[in-house]
C-alpha cells in the first residue's frame, strides 16, 4: 500500500473520532451552562422572595407599632428607617434581576452557538432542534418563545418588570410616608409619593431597555440567521 493510501485511511479513521470528541466538549459545556443557568434563576427567585417577605414584615411591624405608640412618639422615626431599608434592599434586589437577565441573555447565546457546531456536525439534527442555533436577536428571540414571534406580555409579565413595579410602589410609600411624618399635609404627601413612584418606575425601564439594546448593538454574532 502506498504512503498516500495509508495517510487518506488514516484521516479517515481520526475524523470521526474528532467528531466524536468534539461532541463530547460541546455537550459538556451545554450542560455547564445549564447548571449554571438554572442556578442563577434560582438565586435571583430567592432574593425576590426575601424581599416581599421583608416588606410584609416591615408592614406588619410599622401597623403594630402604630398601634401601640397611638401613632406618635418614636413611631414616625420608627417607620421611616424601617421602610427606607426595604426600599435600599428592594434596589439592591431590582439591580440584581436586572444583571441575571443580561446574564440568562448570555447563557441564552452560547447555547445557541453550541447548537450551531451540533448542526455544523451532523445537520440532519437541525430538523429536531425547537431552540434555534442562530447567536443574533432573531435567534434568541426563538430560543426564548417557540411558538412564534415573542409577545409583549413576555416582557410585562418578567420578574424584572415584576420587581420594578414593587420598588416603584416602595419608593412612593417610603417618601409619602417620609412626607407625612415631617409635617407636609398628607394628600400633598401622597401626590409626591405617587409621582415619584411614576418616574421611578419609568426611569428603572428606560435604564434597563438602554443597557438591552446597547448591547445588541454592539454585539457581533457568530452564527447569524440566514
Amino acid at each position: 500500500m502506498s504512503d498516500d493510501a495509508r495517510d487518506d485511511g488514516s484521516r479517515n479513521t481520526d475524523a470521526p473520532k474528532t467528531d466524536a470528541l468534539t461532541a463530547q466538549f460541546l455537550a459538556t459545556e451545554h450542560w455547564s451552562l445549564l447548571a449554571s443557568r438554572s442556578t442563577t434563576q434560582s438565586e435571583v427567585l430567592t432574593r425576590i422572595s426575601m424581599l416581599l417577605t421583608l416588606m410584609s414584615a416591615a408592614l406588619v411591624s410599622i401597623a403594630l407599632v402604630g398601634q401601640a405608640t397611638k401613632f406618635t412618639g418614636i413611631f414616625p422615626a420608627f417607620a421611616d428607617a424601617l421602610l427606607g431599608l426595604v426600599v435600599v434592599v428592594g434596589v439592591l434586589t431590582q439591580v440584581r434581576v436586572t444583571n441575571v437577565s443580561m446574564e440568562d441573555l448570555m447563557y441564552v447565546l452560547a447555547m445557541n452557538r453550541l447548537r450551531a457546531e451540533y448542526v455544523r456536525l451532523a445537520p440532519e439534527v437541525a430538523r429536531a432542534l425547537s431552540a434555534s442555533w442562530h447567536d443574533d436577536r432573531e435567534g434568541v428571540s426563538h430560543t426564548y418563545y417557540f411558538l412564534g414571534r415573542r409577545d409583549k406580555t413576555q416582557v410585562i409579565g418578567s420578574s424584572m418588570m415584576f420587581t420594578l413595579v414593587v420598588n416603584g410602589a416602595l419608593v412612593g410609600l417610603f417618601l409619602g410616608v417620609l412626607l407625612a411624618t415631617s409635617g407636609v399635609d398628607v394628600p400633598v404627601a401622597w401626590t409626591v409619593g405617587i409621582v415619584c413612584a411614576v418616574a421611578y418606575a419609568a426611569v428603572s425601564l428606560w435604564l434597563g431597555a438602554r443597557t438591552y439594546f446597547r448591547f445588541w448593538r454592539e454585539y457581533t454574532p457568530a452564527s447569524p440567521t440566514d
